[in-house]
């Protein structure tokens, strides 16, 4: 037991400086002025036609509360996830986008987020990250006979294969930890399904970590969590 707990404790210590040296390295590559939230705000809801800038809000809803299970909430996620997150679909120069889909494929973010600039990346993400997310619209658990089996994972992780609990980087309460890991609570499971399984399969390569744990989970257990996970508050 003092063996697990203590790689559980080397692993997390790894993943948050690995973090800091991502936040670090994201912030030189995106130095702008003080983002803006109300420019943010135009080009969410209503995009920008002369750039081809589409808007955000036909797809992940008002103020960033999905009503389509597929596409994640964004509403109150930490800015610099967000802008994280839409670098990452970026293609650069003639090397593929980190995040892209099943199979390999670049997504619908790809082309969403190629005619972004850099500042308006920041004002969008920072814009989201002020948005609170809707408890009335968000997503919870549904399946009650693998609420167990989630909730293990979740809490304690999985011992005999090396899979840390969520909890550690996500939260108790899912709630995630600004800047750094995202909030899970309330995100629609099919899109947490999803996300797991192309990190599993390593089509999205922009967090080793999540690549490494998500290879030692079933398709049982990445339904169960994914579940639980959205009941979360």
């Amino acid at each position: 037991m003092k063996r697990v707990l203590s790689t559980i404790v080397v692993t997390t210590s790894l993943v948050f400086a690995g973090v800091a040296l991502t936040g670090a390295a994201l912030a030189a590559d995106v130095a702008v002025a003080k983002p803006d939230a109300a420019k943010g705000e135009q080009l969410y809801a209503n995009g920008d036609m002369a750039r081809g800038v589409l808007a955000c809000a036909s797809c992940h809803g008002a103020a960033g509360n999905s009503a389509i299970p597929v596409n994640p909430n964004l509403s109150g996620l930490a800015h610099e996830y967000i802008a994280k997150q839409l670098l990452d679909f970026q293609p650069k120069g003639d090397k593929a986008p980190l995040r892209r889909g099943q199979g390999g494929v670049d997504t619908i973010m790809t082309s969403m987020a190629a005619p972004l600039t850099p500042e308006d990346i920041q004002n969008i993400a920072y814009y989201l990250s002020q948005q609170p997310l809707d408890l009335k619209t968000a997503a919870t658990a549904t399946n009650e006979a693998t609420m167990d089996r989630g909730q293990l994972i979740w809490r304690a992780g999985l011992t005999d294969r090396a899979v840390p609990a969520c909890a550690a980087c996500h939260s108790a309460n899912g709630a995630g930890i600004p800047g750094e890991f995202p909030r899970l609570a309330g995100q629609h499971p099919e899109y947490l399904v999803e996300q797991l399984q192309i990190f599993r399969s390593g089509d999205r390569a922009n967090a080793e970590m999540m690549s490494d744990i998500a290879g030692r989970l079933s398709d049982k257990d990445i339904a169960a969590v994914a579940d639980y996970a959205a009941g979360l508050r």
